[in-house]
């Protein structure tokens, strides 16, 4: 049993994440992205004066997304949010319950703060001392799961190593506080040997899941590999919950290529997901943008 979670309301979390037949919906840009995704979402700076006006209204952008009927746990089995959105509502409940009981979405949180400057062709992530307290929170506050970022920019093996060794150290800390990580090393797809990467990173990853427990469970949220089915031994791995896929900068179309020729791989898209959705647009037009992105995505998703 995992203390401080509702074990029917985890193992059912678990098995639609495993088996549900949709992607992770990536709602979790904080801080200095947010702008920038209001401004793609046609929301310019001069809809608010304050941090807390800005964070209102990316949450309005975000109710509206989560609260479509094209949003639901038929082409999605999981969101990840900021801190900020996990603190809201959504229809007058906490987000992630409204999440999973209302949409029958399992709710993730994004728990790192930030990357730290490149060294040896690595970005690693930056100190969280809170994080502690951020778990317990977000205990509190039904999330099944978390979400962390490194970023891999060259083919650097010492460099990729610590990042592994960094995800996985504070992966332990997240199972050991009853949630199943994601972990995200990152490889740019600007990296100018990408492939070699990936061929660093793979093995690097292989030999972390093998140190893990029998019932710890992660899951890993990757770059779209320039091999097809490069990861099959990380999708079939026995600690590993799920393997996703970042668009990374890729356009849709091309990100949902790319994830349609990696077997058992789903979609974390971000950007992708909502490309092409306007605060201009009628619900009329919101919905159906939506609902055609996440067919395309969920298609590409559950090859």
């Amino acid at each position: 049993m995992i203390v401080g979670i509702t074990v029917g309301k985890f193992e059912d979390q678990v098995q639609k994440v495993k088996s549900g037949q949709g992607f992770i919906a990536a709602l979790d840009q904080s801080g200095g992205s947010t702008p920038t995704a209001l401004a793609q979402y046609g929301v310019t700076k001069d809809a608010w004066s304050s941090e807390e006006e800005m964070y209102q209204v990316v949450h309005a952008m975000r109710t509206r997304i989560m609260t479509s009927p094209s949003f639901s746990g038929a082409g999605i089995v999981g969101a990840i949010l900021f801190e900020n959105t996990m603190d809201r509502e959504v229809e007058g409940k906490p987000t992630a319950d409204y999440l999973w009981d209302v949409k029958n979405v399992a709710p993730f949180l994004k728990i790192d703060k930030g990357l730290a400057d490149e060294q040896d062709g690595v970005q690693l992530m930056k100190p969280n001392p809170g994080l502690g307290e951020l778990l317990k929170k977000a205990k509190s506050k039904s999330i099944f799961g978390t979400k962390m970022r490194s970023v891999i920019k060259q083919a650097s093996a010492t460099g990729i190593k610590a990042v592994v060794d960094q995800q996985f150290e504070v992966g332990a800390q997240i199972i050991a506080a009853g949630l199943v990580p994601i972990i995200e090393p990152e490889v740019d797809i600007h990296c100018p040997d990408k492939a070699q990467a990936e061929a660093l990173l793979k093995p690097a990853l292989l030999a972390a899941l093998d140190k893990l427990g029998q019932n710890d469970l992660v899951m890993l949220k990757l770059t779209l590999p320039e091999s097809d089915n490069f990861y099959a031994e990380c999708v079939s791995h026995p600690n590993v919950l799920k393997v996703v896929a970042l668009s990374g900068g890729y356009s849709r179309d091309e990100a949902n290529r790319r994830l349609s020729l990696n077997n058992g791989v789903v979609a974390s898209f971000s950007r992708a997901l909502v490309e092409g959705l306007s605060a201009q647009q009628s619900d009329t037009e919101f919905n159906s943008m939506l609902a055609n992105s996440v067919a395309s995505i969920r298609a590409a998703s559950i090859t």
